[in-house]
């Protein structure tokens, strides 16, 4: 399962989706679909719709929720066409109904896709509100029988504190699930990592804009940060 955010699909500090971005990660999803490896992806919705980010339009939240999840369903047929115009077969499963877009997302089915060879993009969130996209990816991970829970990010991986603001921060290879949260190290959101600690599902998070990442986490490289049990 690879989670890949919103921001991934648009230049940085932009929003929208990017076309050459759009197929650099389609091409890098391509490599490891074309080993052989099922995969399934959860794409965020931020780079078109947060509710965090938009707090102040005044949108009550189930309803600013709702735009999120529609983000998510536009990013997943971008990324769709971006795949397909490399040669992937894909199929894009939406927890909320939209038949002129996308197929509802059936456990089954999807299984059924990947045993097929085509990448699943699952999109519409889980399809409630006051659930993120990490909750999302980690629920579908589950459900899919998926044995790792690929988080693409824009830094190396898990740090001590911000790589960002301090410049003697100190990246982590591996982590134990307990380190992590004693840490404070917010993974993801809380729901989504004890999700993930509960059924032992590793999570692997590492920079999808070095080249040749991806493939090197879907590979079980040393890549990124470890977290597991």
């Amino acid at each position: 399962m690879i989670k890949l955010s919103g921001e991934a699909l648009c230049k940085p500090d932009s929003t929208g989706l990017n076309q050459s971005i759009l197929m650099e990660v389609a091409d890098s999803i391509k490599a490891v679909s074309d080993k052989g490896i099922q995969v399934a992806i959860v794409v965020g919705g931020g780079n078109i719709w947060r509710y965090r980010d938009t707090k102040a339009s005044g949108i009550e939240r189930t309803a600013s929720d709702a735009m999120g999840m529609l983000a998510t369903i536009m990013n997943g047929v971008g990324l769709q066409a971006a795949l397909e115009k490399s040669g992937q077969h894909t199929r894009v499963c939406s927890a909320i109904d939209v038949p002129q877009l996308a197929e509802p997302y059936l456990r089954r089915r999807a299984l059924r896709h990947l045993e097929k060879g085509r990448i699943v993009i699952c999109s519409g969130g889980t399809g409630n509100p006051y659930f993120t996209t990490d909750s999302a990816a980690a629920l579908r991970a589950l459900e899919l029988g998926c044995e790792i829970l690929l988080k693409a990010t824009n830094v190396d991986g898990i740090y001590d504190k911000d790589p960002d603001e301090h410049k003697d921060a100190v990246l982590y290879d591996q982590l134990t699930y307990q380190e992590a949260m004693e840490k404070h190290l917010n993974i993801m959101d809380q729901a989504a990592f004890s999700l993930c600690q509960d059924q032992k599902l590793p999570i692997r998070v590492f920079n999808y804009k070095d080249k040749g990442n991806l493939l090197k986490a879907a590979t079980g490289e040393d890549v990124g940060t470890l977290v597991h049990g």
